[in-house]
């Protein structure tokens, strides 16, 4: 009985990562990760967090929306105070997503509402006072955060 060997498939030396180079990268991996770890389970409280601000305005909401992006915002009476399609609300889709995520770790209902609020400094956010969650919206971009400031104009 003869077996047939596979011709191996080998690199060209000039073409492989220098072993030097894949050591430092899983050194780098491995301090990154001693040091999350240490910080983590030693307590350490968040840095580079943004301030706390006076809140200007804020508005109960409650978030519905799909994975083809079309969304739905909702007063706290179920009036609906924007539509959006699949084409225009994938933003506030998303956003639903993450807030229905949270909630679903703790067994709360996604028919809450969260809160949308400016805050000083014209800083937009959003936050479910039923999670704890909050998140800056100027880091989403402009044209997301007039998205949501234009939800806390409307009446």
């Amino acid at each position: 009985m003869t077996t047939q060997t596979q011709p191996r498939i080998h690199a060209k030396p000039d073409d492989l990562v220098p072993r030097i180079l894949v050591r430092v990268m899983f050194g780098l991996v491995a301090c990154v990760l001693l040091i999350v770890s240490y910080a983590t389970f030693t307590g350490r409280p968040l840095e580079s967090t943004p301030p706390v601000a006076d809140i200007i305005a804020e508005r109960a909401i409650v978030l519905t929306g799909d994975a083809s992006g079309a969304a739905r915002v909702l007063d706290v009476h179920g009036v609906v105070i924007a539509d959006f399609a699949a084409d225009k609300g994938g933003f506030v889709a998303g956003v639903e997503r993450v807030i229905a995520r949270e909630r679903a770790k703790v067994g709360i209902a996604p028919t809450v509402p969260v809160l949308l609020q400016l805050r000083a400094g014209n800083r937009l956010s959003l936050f479910d006072p039923a999670t704890g969650w909050s998140a800056e919206l100027m880091g989403f971009g402009a044209s997301n955060t007039r998205t949501f400031a234009r939800l806390l104009d409307q009446p």
